[in-house]
């Protein structure tokens, strides 16, 4: 926040009239000389510090927003708030104007924002309270309204690509509001399509608005199980910690080829999941590509079954998720920690007792980058998507056609209803200095997990000391290349331990995660 010379040089020279009160007349046979330029800075910097000090009380006569032309004011001045036009103190008036910038920024539509203040226009008269000051809020819209990007991907646990692709329009009606739509088409049969918008707060609308479409199609890793979902989530509640949304999803799990495990059989049918879910996180950490400093976590609960339909996936879902990075001192190092925990209990019954639903139990597995995500139990390095725990044999296995033998049947990943997963990465600046300037760097991390089902309704008789001894783990090493959009790790993973029927290879790994 800057504040102007008028409104300093009017406080300034209050306070030399009631020193020459003091002074007498002797002052008048001996003129002052005149003031430098450094001085003048100088006394413009002790005022400050005496208005921001000693609590000098002021009154806001008016906060004019400036310079937007697309936007409209409505929008800014939800931003700004009231605390500004009520700010007492100078103290209370920089807290305010901080605050105001941030949330101007936060926005999205604006390259620079900047606050000044100002005294108050000749005729205003002042009270009791103090100085009548003006708020001036001047702020630079952004030009470009319009952004898209389109890449093709290689994945190579199913040794296919995908064309990915994505559309973002910014601030286009003038309320600050993202218009997006993004989508994936895969060479495996995977589709995966996705539209929304989100709307700050405005006027009387006490939380932004946010909406989103979905619809996915996909094939799940060498299985017989296809997944077809489609959705719409609201935004009920967002601030910049808490976040409130409702789902309401149409699913519909099939197996075409008939070979799917007597567990996942239950489950073939559509499905209705209606839940609300809340969502508490806080991300201090210096960055989101490579932290070197801070801290981040995050809470969500979902409760699935709000509607009455027989056919609605009643469930209580709860996730943690903890990261810490610390810098090491040495090479530009940091050490980042994390620990990641989830629970489903089910609230259905079927032919075998309590189950939960297949699509919401938790899978360990994957390339996803250990550091990046923050979302509860999923990443261990090393082991493909889905590949972790417990598994059910397929019934029956197609024939060969060419020798009429059976072909070996795979194993459907059924998941857990408990997670646990823990890592530790250690980044380190590399010696070859056009790679520093690049912000291409090594690291080297460990990571391991686990997931059963709980059998017991009462969570209290969960065998947490065999859980224990049947994690799996791996460690490893690579390089990392960060851009803008999202964090590429080329690493080799060594599996540590594993048990039969997992899917886990050590050898090289390619990762591409977004923040």
């Amino acid at each position: 926040m800057a504040t102007t010379s008028n409104y300093l040089e009017e406080h300034y020279d209050n306070d030399e009239e009631d020193d020459d009160e003091f002074d007498g007349d002797d002052d008048d046979d001996e003129p002052s000389p005149p003031l430098s330029a450094g001085s003048e800075e100088d006394r413009l910097e002790a005022v400050l510090r005496r208005l921001t000090a000693d609590e000098v009380r002021i009154r806001v006569h008016d906060v004019a927003i400036r310079g937007c032309a697309r936007t409209r004011r409505a929008a800014a001045e939800a931003a700004v708030g009231s605390d500004l036009s009520r700010a007492a103190t100078v103290p209370e008036l920089l807290r305010a104007a901080a605050a105001a910038g941030e949330r101007l920024r936060r926005l999205g539509a604006f390259e620079s924002v900047s606050i000044t203040l100002d005294a108050a226009p000749p005729g205003v008269p002042a009270d009791g309270r103090g100085g009548v000051v003006v708020v001036l809020v001047d702020v630079t819209e952004a030009r470009g309204a319009a952004a898209g990007g389109l890449g093709i991907f290689a994945n190579t646990e199913t040794r296919s690509c995908s064309v990915d692709g994505s559309l973002r329009f910014k601030n286009l009606f003038g309320y600050c509001e993202t218009w997006d739509a993004s989508g994936t088409l895969g060479l495996d049969q995977t589709m995966e399509l996705s539209v929304g918008a989100a709307i700050p707060r405005i006027g009387a609308i006490p939380t932004p608005l946010m909406a989103r479409v979905s619809f996915l199609s996909e094939d799940w890793l060498k299985s017989s199980i296809k997944e077809h979902l489609m959705g719409v989530s609201v935004g009920l509640l967002s601030t910049m910690n808490h976040n409130l949304a409702y789902n309401l999803s149409w699913r519909t799990i099939t197996d075409p080829a008939r070979m799917s495990s007597s567990s996942i059989r239950e489950q073939l049918e559509h499905s209705l999941l209606s839940s609300m879910k809340y969502t508490y996180k806080i991300d201090q950490r210096d960055s989101r590509i490579r932290p070197t400093r801070g801290y981040a976590f995050l809470s969500s609960s979902q409760v699935g079954g709000l509607a009455p339909d027989s056919k609605t996936a009643r469930f209580v879902r709860q996730e943690f998720d903890l990261r810490v990075s610390m810098p090491l001192g040495v090479w530009n190092g940091a050490l980042n920690a994390g620990v990641a925990a989830g629970v489903i209990h089910p609230l259905a019954r079927g032919s075998t007792g309590s189950i939960s639903p297949l699509p919401e139990r938790f899978y360990l597995g994957g390339n996803k980058s250990l550091v990046c995500r923050l979302g509860g139990p999923s990443s261990l390095l090393g082991f493909k998507s889905r590949g972790l725990g417990t598994t059910g044999s397929q019934t029956c296995a197609p024939k060969n056609s060419e020798n009429g033998s059976s072909i070996s049947p795979e194993l459907d990943a059924v998941g857990g209803d408990i997670a646990l997963t823990a890592f530790a990465d250690l980044s380190f600046d590399l010696p070859l200095k056009p790679l520093r300037e690049l912000g291409i760097h090594g690291h080297a991390f460990v990571s391991a997990g686990n997931h059963a089902k709980l059998t017991e309704r009462d969570i209290r008789k969960f065998p947490l000391t065999e859980f224990l001894k049947t994690f799996r783990s791996s460690a490893g090493f690579g390089v990392v290349v960060p851009t803008r959009l999202f964090r590429i790790e080329m690493n080799y993973c060594h599996i540590l331990k594993q048990f039969d029927h997992d899917k886990a290879k050590t050898g090289i790994q390619f990762n591409f995660s977004s923040p």
